[in-house]
Parts: structure tokens; sequence; C-alpha cells
């Protein structure tokens, strides 16, 4: 059974081949990929083929089954439930939802006006960008499945306990007014059949990966740079077990960027590879995906600045509290 999960771990998630063709590719054109400028080349070469790959399946995996789960539909189920279940479902749901956080915000906003609980909605707006099929995959492909678990569960998690807190402070008069006067219409989703799925599958995939595609340039442009050209002990020093306040930079750093977990994770990786501590990575992952400036201007507009605040204060403790106890746990991972 081993032997089979680490084929699947390193042949086809990891696409160790790929790599090895890569190396062997670069090597038969003259470049030295033992060199900086042909590591850095190798890297980036791998990282944007494996990642497009992956992304491209899996998106069109997601979107496939979320064809299930239009608004319409997922605002009925979510309205079924009620207290810490709600927002658990809720959580749940923003995994099979493969958004950034500016566009998880619009969701947020239909929920919100259709009458859902403020809470059950934070807890969809938490996990859905924070967390979804394709981070779990995704993060198996470069750092195995029990980091890429450990990542969904705590994920979840900061989404159900943030969004019940929201509802227990009953922060419902912190809604912009015009969001509660949103008038919605109630009408059942179209049957669609099997081949309009899988048009709307292709379509999905097309358009999403145009919008990460130059993410995932980005994010793996800046892990070559930092796979080969950054010394292991400035990262050490500044992100390593040797700096206390390493996963609360890391968190402050990760909040001005704009990305997704597909372009995230290249940096994530460069930045393991050199030194940096576990937690103090996914508390960085955990800041890109959810916290970044344009997903919180656009929010604004929803909210009015004390739920904001709120919103950033649960989610950024959560993210500190999860990157020290994943430094403090991480020979369980590692």
């Amino acid at each position: 059974m081993s032997i089979v999960w680490d084929f699947v771990q390193d042949q086809l998630l990891g696409m160790k081949w790929l790599n090895e063709l890569i190396c062997k590719a670069l090597s038969a054109l003259g470049v030295d990929v033992t060199g900086r400028i042909g590591g850095s080349v190798q890297f980036f070469l791998y990282d944007v083929i494996k990642i497009t790959v992956l992304l491209c399946f899996l998106i069109f995996l997601i979107s496939y089954i979320q064809s299930y789960f239009p608004p319409e539909r997922s605002k009925k189920i979510l309205g079924r439930f009620h207290g810490i279940g709600a927002n658990v479902i809720a959580a749940l749901l923003g995994t099979v939802t493969p958004f950034c956080s500016c566009s998880s915000i619009p969701l947020f906003i239909g929920f919100t006006s259709a009458g859902l609980p403020l809470g059950v909605t934070f807890s969809f707006l938490i996990s859905s960008p924070m967390v979804d099929l394709g981070s779990l995959l995704l993060l198996s492909s470069v750092f195995g499945w029990k980091i890429a678990v450990a990542y969904v569960i705590v994920g979840l998690v900061i989404a159900v306990v943030g969004g019940t807190l929201i509802e227990k402070l009953h922060m419902e008069k912190y809604v912009e007014s015009f969001i509660k006067s949103v008038g919605t219409v109630d009408i059942e989703s179209p049957t669609l059949s099997q081949k309009e799925r899988l048009i709307y599958a292709k379509d999905q995939m097309l358009s999403t990966f145009k919008k990460v595609f130059p993410y995932i340039l980005v994010g793996v442009g800046i892990g070559a740079v930092i796979h080969n050209w950054i010394p292991g002990q400035w990262i050490e020093t500044v992100l390593g077990s040797g700096n206390p306040f390493g996963v609360v930079l890391a968190t402050i750093l990760g909040v001005p960027m704009y990305a997704d977990i597909f372009g995230t994770i290249p940096v994530a990786e460069a930045l393991l590879i050199k030194g940096a501590q576990l937690g103090t990575i996914l508390s960085f992952m955990m800041a890109v995906t959810t916290l970044s400036l344009p997903s919180l201007i656009m929010l604004r507009k929803a909210v009015k600045p004390k739920l904001l605040a709120l919103f950033i204060g649960i989610c950024t403790v959560g993210m500190i509290l999860v990157g020290y106890l994943f430094n403090v746990f991480h020979y369980l991972f590692i």
C-alpha cells in the first residue's frame, strides 16, 4: 500500500518524472542545472508546467461538482441548518468554490442579502479562498498529504470558529444598509444535462486559468529566486526557529499580497526548502489567500469598519495561532 501511495505522491501528484525530463532536456541544451541560472530555469519550468496541469485538471473537476451547487441551491442547503452546524456546512461549501478572496465576496453579499445568518456567510467567506479541493491535492503534490490535510482542517476550523464568533456577537447592524435591502429572486436552478455540465466545467476551467496563470508565473518566479539566489541563512534568520516573531512577520507580510493558493504554493515551497518553519509558511499562505488588500477594500463596501476589523482580527489571530501550533508540532509532519 505504501508503495502505491509513494507512486501517487511522487509521480502523479509530484510529477518527479517531469522534473527529471526537464533536467535532461536542459542539460542536452548545454544548460548547467546545478548553477544558479540553470537551477532557476529548471525550477521555473517544472513548477509552472506541474501547477498548470494540476490546476486545469482540478478546476475542471471542481467546477463539474460545483455545477450541482449553484447559488440558488447553495442558499437552500444553508437555510436548512442552524447553529454551528450551519457554519460547518458553509465552510465545507466554500471548499467546492475555486475562488480567490475577491471572487468570493459577491457570493457572500448574495448569501447575506438572501437572509442567511451573518456568521454562516462569514464562515463561507473565510473558507472559500483559504481552502478548496484543489488546494488539498496541489499541496499534497508539494508538501505531502499530512501537511495538505492539516492545512485544510485548520482552515476549516478558522472558518467555523470565526463565523460562529461573529454570529454570537450579533454584528448584523454593521452590515451596510444596501445589502439588507437588495431584493432576491428565488429561482429554481435549471437542470443541466451531462453535456452542459461538462461544457460549464470546461468554461470555468479556462476562465479560472486565465485569471490565475499570471499569479502562477509571478509566484513561481519568486520561488525560483528564493530557491536559487537567496541564501538559506537569511531565510532561517527571518522565518526560522531562531526568530520567535517569524509567524507574526510572515502573516503581516502576506496581507498586502494578492494571489490565490496556486500562486502562493511555489513561494511556500521555496521557503520551506530554505529553512523557514512549517507553521510560519502556513500562516503566510493563509494571509495571502484570505486577507489580500483588494478583497478587504471590496468587503469594506459591504460591511462597516467595526465588522471589517473584527473579521481581520479573527483571521489574523487564527492564522498566527495556527503558525505557532504547527511550529511546535512540525516534527509530526516533516
